[in-house]
């Protein structure tokens, strides 16, 4: 699966999902790093085919209303350290990958899974 890991995220992250056989990429690694619009952040989901990974709750009214970025994954956790959610993605990413067979928009917090549509 391919993702791309928004600003608000730990590009550490993007470490752990490569470690764990994915294609991810953090918007640190885009020419405006950081400072990427949500508008080429989406370009970059559409054309490459990658989940956007965020913790931006602009991303969802995005989907919900112009079915863009291609799939969103939305971190609710508050704040959590980054060991933390490391962890949760590791006891996720089987869950994940099979729910975006079927649903774009996941959202994961600290105990669940929530496929939105």
């Amino acid at each position: 699966m391919k993702f791309l890991v928004d600003a608000h995220l730990p590009k550490r992250l993007t470490g752990l999902l490569n470690l764990m056989g994915q294609d991810a990429i953090h918007t640190r690694d885009l020419p405006l790093g950081n400072r990427t619009k949500d508008s080429e952040i989406i370009r970059i989901s559409l054309q490459e085919g990658r989940v956007v990974v965020t913790k931006d709750a602009d991303f969802v009214e995005t989907i919900v209303l112009k079915s863009q970025p291609w799939k969103l994954l939305l971190v609710s956790t508050g704040n959590i350290t980054n060991s933390e959610l490391e962890s949760l993605f590791t006891a996720n990413l089987d869950k994940i990958a099979k729910g975006f067979v079927e649903f774009d928009f996941i959202e994961l917090d600290r105990t669940n899974l929530i496929y939105h549509f």
